[in-house]
Order: structure tokens, then C-alpha cells, then sequence
């Protein structure tokens, strides 16, 4: 068992994306407490639209369309490990906050204020799974790590939009009629297709996978089932692809490496 900086092989610096579903959001900020427990500086933010995050998640937030906004926090701090969310505008209606084009965090990444940029790149409604829309994933191009999430829990359910987000084109990508049971077969081939989860990654990026929600025994095993599928269908596809919990400390279970 190790923690998400381990398991994700973060040592460097770098801007990292989450894409998917089943836990992007408490990954991110679980990750940001990680890095800057490690004494490193964290901006979390992202390219479409994310919850406001609660005072545990971040005790700072930055609402400003403008570059300088961040770079004026950055500077008001004295110490290294530092963290704070960063979005374009405040979406009241909804309690989310709407983030920036790629571009927008390409820039902040030069500016040099940061570590890590840690970036939600795309929604999924608080399902476990999904399949992308043509637009999405937002990732930009200065991302050095592409993580995709799966919730493990919905292995086995029905695929419809109770388990799966954009559950049409979960069915068009994997091949799964509407309304069968999620296999692992389905959810590995979510991942590997071209037009999955992991579209539009920077060549020059490293793609993990995530499957979270391992809390028993069957979820585990069913990781496990996705982790072989992989391995026979698509091996040079991922860096690492981990089983684990973000209810867990520490979270990841156990990974398999692919190169």
C-alpha cells in the first residue's frame, strides 16, 4: 500500500490532468494535501467546471479571469508548500466555479510559480463511469502526467446513465448494448480506445490509470479483471494502472506496471 505521489511516480514537477469518472475531484485535492505535506508548491484548477471545493479541500480560492490574480497570490506566500484553487468565475446557481482554457494554464505553467498544476479536465455528473463527448477532454498541451479514473462500483451494474455518464457513447466506444451489465472487458476498453477517456493526451504525456472504489473484496477483483484485459488488448497503452480507494490511507491497494 502507498500514497498517490508514490503510486503515480510524481517526483519532478509538472502539470497532471485527471480525466474519467469516480473520483477525479477527491483525488485532486487528496493529491494537493500529498504534494504539499511533501513541502512543494500546488495550484488545483480546472478546464470545464468543478464543485467549489469545501475549506479541507482548500482553504484558499482564487476567483479571477486574469493571470495576474495567481501570480499575486503565488507571491504572497513565504513558505514552499503552499496550495491553493484557482478559477475563472463563480458559478452561484450551480456552487461550482468555471476554470480556464489550456492555454491559460500552459501559461501559468511557464510562469514557473508552481510545482505542480493538478487539472480536472473534464466532468462526469458524480457517476463512476463515462465515455467522452467531442469536446473533452480539455488537456493542455504542457501536461506531463494523464490520469484516467474508474469507479470500480460500476462493475457489474447496468449500463445506463444511473452508473455511466454519456452512456450512448460508452455503448458506441466499448461495443456494450444499452442496459447489459458492465464487464470488465467494457470499462478496459473505455480506457484504451483512441476516442476514450484518454483522447487528446500530449504525446509527451505519461497515462496512468486509477481504478478507485476498491473497497471489497469483489471490486478488487474485478481491477484486477480490467488490469488482465489490458494486458492481453493494449499493454503499451499505460505507464501503470493502479487498484485502489481514495477512502484508504494509504490508497493505492496495488498496481501493475506496463513500461
Amino acid at each position: 500500500m502507498i500514497s498517490l505521489k508514490e503510486g503515480l511516480q510524481l517526483s519532478t514537477g509538472g502539470v497532471v490532468c485527471l480525466v474519467g469518472a469516480g473520483g477525479k475531484t477527491s483525488l485532486m485535492y487528496r493529491l494537493a494535501r500529498e504534494l504539499t505535506s511533501a513541502g512543494d508548491s500546488v495550484l488545483t484548477t480546472t478546464t470545464t467546471k468543478i464543485q467549489t471545493p469545501g475549506r479541507f479541500q482548500a482553504e484558499t480560492v482564487v476567483i479571477s479571469p486574469f493571470k495576474d490574480a495567481i501570480v499575486s497570490q503565488a507571491g504572497r506566500f513565504r513558505v514552499r508548500n503552499f496550495h491553493f484553487t484557482a478559477a475563472a468565475e463563480r458559478l452561484g446557481s450551480q456552487d461550482k466555479l468555471k476554470g480556464y482554457p489550456p492555454e491559460f494554464i500552459d501559461d501559468i505553467w511557464r510562469q514557473g510559480l508552481f510545482r505542480w498544476i493538478l487539472v480536472e479536465a473534464d466532468g462526469a455528473a458524480g457517476r463512476s463511469l463515462k465515455a467522452p463527448a467531442g469536446h473533452e477532454p480539455v488537456i493542455p498541451s504542457c501536461t506531463a502526467w494523464v490520469v484516467g479514473i474508474v469507479g470500480l462500483d460500476a462493475a457489474a451494474k447496468t449500463l445506463d446513465e444511473r452508473w455511466v455518464f454519456r452512456a450512448d457513447i460508452f455503448a458506441k466506444l466499448t461495443g456494450l448494448a444499452p442496459g447489459r451489465k458492465v464487464s470488465a472487458a467494457a470499462i478496459a476498453s473505455s480506457l484504451t480506445d483512441p476516442r476514450g477517456i484518454f483522447k487528446g493526451r500530449p504525446g509527451r504525456a505519461d497515462s496512468y490509470v486509477f481504478l478507485n472504489k476498491a473497497e471489497t473484496e469483489t471490486a478488487i477483483q474485478n481491477g484486477r479483471q480490467v488490469v488482465k484485459v489490458i494486458q492481453t488488448t493494449a499493454p503499451d497503452r499505460f505507464k501503470r494502472v493502479l487498484i485502489g480507494s481514495l477512502l484508504k490511507h494509504p490508497p493505492i491497494l496495488e498496481y501493475c506496471d506496463f513500461s
